[in-house]
Formats: structure tokens, C-alpha cells, sequence
């Protein structure tokens, strides 16, 4: 479980975070959700440690990342997992390359030990083949799942996915959706998806949180937010509803 405590961050003196509390339950895909500008990437990356909070603490299962030393904060780093928006893989690198990077980096595997996890890794996400392709020469789904291959390979406690649908079409972003809620529930990790796209809330989204101008205003499941009496949650799916209309 991960837990943010009144949580505020201001750039150039405008707050883009304002004294948020939020509970990410473990073993569940939690989904912030929210328009562009809310604030919601902005909660992800304070909670994954790439902005620090003004303001507030974030608890790890019970453990104050702010009373962290920085020993703490580094052992805590090889807990997580990140998809990021882009995939941000190597170019230079195949897909095998890629997955193992953070073994060769962060482990005292050997390098066959180190393989042989990266290739299983690729196999959980069907890409057993693709080891020694390059990422010019795969799919945007692909590459994808060359992203989430890579941020499993450490077996993480925590993963966190920033808008991992941005880009791919409605079925692949249905299959990217399937493979991150399966991965989550097969290793009981605490999950944290950052993303717009309502098809995800309705498929996958176990817990929910509504993020608008840097305000908290809603939180709860796929069974209750169609009864939320939040006005700016009622406009944001109206507004998402429309825009997926408009793209069939």
C-alpha cells in the first residue's frame, strides 16, 4: 500500500498540488484520472520520487519516505517499477538490452543468470521472439511491452504506469490494459496508472482517483463512479465520452 499525506508542490509559485491524501491499495491497479493540466502527473512522479513535495509525506507500506535517509530512499528505488509515457527505451539497444538494463545496472546477477531473467520476463509479455530486434524495428505496442517487460524485471513491490495507452489504438491499448491488471493481480503489487482513456477505468480500474486543478475532489471503484455527484467528475466523463465517440 502506498499512502500520500496532505501532499502540495508549486513550480514558479503556482500550486499544481494542493494538500492531496490518497490511499493506493496493494494487489489492485489504482487509477489517477483526471484532464491534462489536473495535476495528475505531477501526483505520480512526487509519488515515484521524481519531484519532491513541498509539503506532506508519502508512506511505502507504513515507511516515511521524507524520514528516509538516503540509503533508505535508494534500497526503496529497487522496489519500483516504471512504465513511462514514451516506453523511454534504448535505441541502441535490443529488446533483450533493454528488459536486462536494470540487472546490469542494479544486480550482482551473472550475466547468464541476468539473460535468462530478461528472456522470461520478454516471454511473459509474448515477446519471446523479439529479443534481438531493435526498438526502430517493433510496434508502438510492442515497444510497449518492452516497457513493461523491463519494469517487472526486478520483481518489483510497486509499479507505476504513466499514461501507458498514450498513443496506441483502442485494441492495443485494450491488450496493454489486460497484461499490466494481470501482472498486478499474479504478483499482489501495489499499482498506480496515470492516465485519461475511460475504457481503462471501466475495464481495469479497481480503485480510482479524480484529480482536478491540483485538488483531490473523488475517489472509489468502476461500480461507483457512475453514482459520484462530483460535478467536475460528471463533466470529465462526459467530456472523455464524446471524444471517444467522435473516434469511432
Amino acid at each position: 500500500m502506498i499512502e500520500a499525506q496532505d501532499i502540495s508542490k508549486t513550480f514558479d509559485g503556482r500550486t499544481v498540488m494542493n494538500h492531496v491524501s490518497a490511499v493506493f491499495q496493494e494487489g489492485k491497479t489504482n487509477l489517477i484520472i483526471g484532464k491534462s493540466g489536473s495535476g495528475k502527473t505531477v501526483l505520480l512522479k512526487s509519488l515515484v520520487g521524481l519531484y519532491d513535495a513541498d509539503s506532506g509525506d508519502i508512506l511505502y507500506d507504513g515507511r516515511s519516505v521524507r524520514r528516509m535517509g538516503r540509503k533508505g530512499r535508494q534500497a526503496l528505488r529497487q522496489e519500483i517499477g516504471m512504465i513511462f509515457q514514451g516506453s523511454a527505451l534504448f535505441d541502441s539497444l535490443t529488446v533483450e538490452e533493454n528488459v536486462r538494463f536494470p540487472l546490469d545496472m542494479f544486480s550482482n546477477l551473472s550475466l547468464y543468470d541476468r539473460r535468462q531473467t530478461a528472456r522470461r520476463c520478454l516471454r511473459r509479455v509474448n515477446l519471446d521472439k523479439a529479443d534481438n530486434l531493435y526498438p526502430a524495428q517493433i510496434s508502438g505496442g510492442m515497444q510497449k511491452r518492452v516497457a513493461i517487460a523491463r519494469a517487472i524485471v526486478q520483481g518489483p513491490r510497486y509499479l507505476f504506469c504513466d499514461e501507458p495507452n498514450s498513443g496506441l489504438d483502442p485494441v492495443t491499448a485494450s491488450v496493454i490494459d489486460d497484461l499490466i491488471s494481470q501482472i498486478t493481480h499474479e504478483s499482489g503489487i501495489t499499482t498506480i496508472i496515470n492516465t485519461h482513456d475511460m475504457n481503462s477505468v471501466f475495464s481495469i480500474g479497481e480503485h480510482i482517483v479524480f484529480i482536478e486543478q491540483g485538488n483531490k475532489l473523488w475517489d472509489g471503484t468502476q461500480d461507483t463512479i457512475l453514482q459520484s455527484n462530483c460535478p467536475e467528475l460528471i463533466s470529465f466523463m462526459a467530456s472523455a465520452r464524446r471524444l471517444m465517440e467522435i473516434g469511432k
